[in-house]
């Protein structure tokens, strides 16, 4: 073989080299996004889960024998520590759904049942549309 085809071929071959990794790198970086986008929804929902579970806490601890009861009618206390414990996990549920359904009154044996429905807007969506995350949780008035 002579020289010019030694050169030729390896200039051929820096070419390929070139073109797989650029093929891989955006590969790579797909998938990492990816899994990044995976993760922020997950700890979103669990948080939500968690701000959920609080506002029953509050609730049942917070029955009509307690010293200062949270009435089914008024449903704003147990609402503001939804949206506080939210606040903490760097959730704004301003512009979120949260309920808060007493079965059978604030007695004691009676049920609360909190739902926070919330916007998620993907970080690398482009214009995606929002998905809406629904946390439950429910709870036996015990006071």
């Amino acid at each position: 073989m002579s020289s010019r085809s030694n050169v030729r071929l390896r200039t051929r071959q820096k070419g390929q080299a070139a073109l797989e990794f650029a093929l891989v790198v955006i590969f790579l970086v797909v998938l990492l996004v990816s899994i990044l986008e995976m993760t922020l929804f997950i700890y979103t929902y669990a948080a939500l889960n968690n701000a959920a579970k609080e506002g029953v806490r509050y609730a049942v601890v917070h029955g009509s024998s307690s010293a200062s009861p949270s009435a089914p009618g008024s449903t704003t206390n147990v609402v503001s520590t939804v949206q506080s414990y939210a606040a903490a996990s760097l959730h704004t549920l301003s512009s979120s759904n949260v309920s808060v359904d007493y079965t059978g009154g604030n007695t004691p044996g009676s049920t609360v049942e909190v739902t926070v429905n919330y916007p998620y807007r993907p970080i690398f969506g482009m214009r995606w549309a929002s998905l809406t995350i629904s946390a439950h949780s429910a709870g036996r008035i015990m006071f």
